[in-house]
C-alpha cells in the first residue's frame, strides 16, 4: 500500500503536473501543497486540470491562484448542482445545519479549523461544512477524534435546538459518527468497558445469495461493544447541544449569513461567533485557519484576489481608449519596417530561374542520338531467330523490345553458318 505524499512530496508532484500548464507569476505551488493534506497522486493531478478548466471558464489564459481555491472546492467538496433549487424552507434548515457543523468547528479546540461552508447542493449533499487540518496528523489523539464526534453531531444537534425535531439531513453524519466510533471501541481500544482489546473489522463472507458476517468475539462482547458505541455517541449529541445552546446567537448570526450570501468562510464564522459571543471564544484569540490560495477571503467566498483576474482586461480596454500619443508612434515605425520587405521583388531575379531550362533541357536532346545509336546495331541482327519480329517490316523493332539490360548475341561464326 503505497502511503499519501507528505508536504516534501506533494511539491515536486504540482510541478511535475505544472510543467505544460501556463502559470500566472502569481502562482505560488508551495502554498498549494501546503493547503492539500491528504491528497494522493491522483487528486494532486486533478486539481491542477480542474484549476486549467476553471481559468478557461474564466477567460483567462493563463493559471491563477484563485482557479487553485476553486479547484480545490470542487475536488474535496464536489460539483455544484446548480440545477437543484431549494425551497425557502428547506434552504433555512440547511443553513442551520451546516451553521451547527460550523460552530462546533470553531468552538471546540481539537476540531479542524472550517476551511468554508457553503448551503449550495454540492455533490450528492446540499450543503457542506469543509474543514482542512493546518498541518500533517499522523497519530490521532482520543480528543481530537471525540471533538470530530461532536463536529458531525452539529446538524442533528442545531435541528433539534431550533425546530425541535429531525430530517433525513444527518444520515451520512450518523453512518460515519458510527463506523468511527465502533473503531473507537474495537480496534483502538478507547473504552473502559471492553479494555486494551482490539477485535479487527467484520468480515463479509458471499455465501449462496446473502451477505454472513463474521466476527472474532462472542455475543456478550458485541453487545458489550453496542452499548459503548451507543454510549459515545450519545455524550457526543449532548455535548453538541450543549454547546449550540450556549453559542445560539452565534448559531443564528452564521445561519443569516448563510441565507444571504450562501458560501462563507472559515474566518467569517470566526468573526461572527466571536461578536455574538461578545468576546473571543478562545483565550489565545481567534482560532487560525486554513491559509487560502488567493488571499484573504471575503465574507461571501469570493476572494478579493478572485477579482483581480477579471479587472486585468480592463486596464488593458483604458489603454486602448486613452489617447495614448506615446505608444501610437512607437508603433508607427514598426510598420515602417513593412516597406523593408518590398526588397521581396529582388527575388524578381526569378528570370534567373529561367535560365535554369536552358542548361536542363540541353543535355536531354543529347541522350536522343544515343536512342537512336541503339537500333542501329539492333537491325543486323534482325533475321536471326533470337529477334521476335511479331509481324513487323524487317529493321523495325517490335514493341517492349529489346528489353531492359538486354544486350544483342555475338555475331556467327561464317565456318557454321556454312554447316
Amino acid at each position: 500500500m503505497v502511503p499519501l505524499p507528505d508536504l516534501d512530496e506533494r511539491l515536486p508532484i504540482l510541478q511535475v503536473h505544472c510543467l505544460d500548464k501556463r502559470m500566472s507569476p502569481d502562482v505560488d505551488l508551495e502554498i498549494v501543497a501546503r493547503g492539500t493534506p491528504g491528497m494522493s497522486g491522483a487528486d494532486l493531478a486533478n486539481l491542477v486540470n480542474e484549476s486549467a478548466l476553471h481559468a478557461v471558464r474564466r477567460g483567462s489564459a493563463t493559471i491563477a491562484m484563485v482557479d487553485f481555491e476553486s479547484a480545490r472546492d470542487r475536488v474535496l467538496m464536489g460539483q455544484r448542482r446548480e440545477s437543484l433549487v431549494l425551497s425557502d424552507e428547506e434552504k433555512e434548515r440547511v443553513a442551520f445545519h451546516e451553521g451547527g457543523h460550523a460552530v462546533l468547528a470553531y468552538v471546540l479546540e481539537d476540531a479542524d479549523p472550517v476551511h468554508k461552508v457553503t448551503i449550495l447542493p454540492t455533490g450528492m449533499a446540499l450543503g457542506v461544512t469543509q474543514q482542512l487540518p493546518m498541518e500533517e496528523r499522523h497519530i490521532h489523539p482520543r480528543s481530537h477524534i471525540e471533538d470530530a464526534l461532536c463536529v458531525r453531531m452539529g446538524g442533528r444537534a442545531a435541528e433539534l435546538l431550533i425546530y425541535g425535531d429531525l430530517s433525513t439531513g444527518a444520515a451520512s453524519d450518523l453512518v460515519s459518527n458510527t463506523e468511527l466510533a465502533r473503531r473507537m471501541v474495537r480496534e483502538w481500544g478507547m473504552s473502559e468497558q471492553v479494555g486494551p482489546m482490539a477485535w479487527g473489522s467484520q468480515g463479509q463472507v458471499f455465501l449462496g445469495e446473502d451477505l454472513m458476517h463474521t466476527r472474532d468475539y462472542s455475543e456478550h462482547t458485541g453487545q458489550v461493544i453496542d452499548d459503548e458505541v451507543e454510549r459515545i455517541l450519545r455524550a457526543e449529541e449532548e455535548r453538541a447541544l450543549e454547546v449550540l445552546a450556549r453559542h445560539r446567537k452565534g448559531l443564528d448570526a452564521v445561519a443569516k449569513a448563510l441565507l444571504d450570501q450562501e458560501t462563507i468562510d472559515g474566518a467569517t464564522v470566526g468573526r461572527l461567533v466571536d461578536e455574538a459571543f461578545g468576546g473571543p471564544v478562545h483565550a489565545s484569540g481567534r482560532k487560525a485557519t486554513t491559509q487560502s490560495f488567493n488571499g484573504h477571503e471575503s465574507g461571501n467566498g469570493k476572494s478579493e484576489a478572485a477579482t483581480k483576474p477579471e479587472e486585468t482586461p480592463t486596464p488593458a480596454a483604458v489603454g486602448a481608449g486613452q489617447p495614448q500619443g506615446q505608444q501610437t508612434p512607437t508603433q508607427v515605425p514598426e510598420p515602417a519596417q513593412v516597406p523593408e520587405p518590398t526588397q521581396v521583388p529582388e527575388p524578381a531575379q526569378a528570370p534567373e530561374p529561367a535560365q535554369v531550362p536552358e542548361p536542363a533541357q540541353a543535355p536531354e536532346p543529347a541522350p536522343a542520338p544515343a536512342a537512336t545509336s541503339t537500333p542501329a546495331p539492333v537491325v543486323e541482327p534482325s533475321p536471326s531467330p533470337a529477334w521476335p519480329t511479331n509481324g513487323t517490316p524487317s529493321g523495325w523493332p517490335a514493341p517492349q523490345w529489346p528489353p531492359p539490360h538486354w544486350s544483342p548475341p555475338p555475331p556467327a561464326d561464317p565456318a557454321t553458318n556454312d554447316r
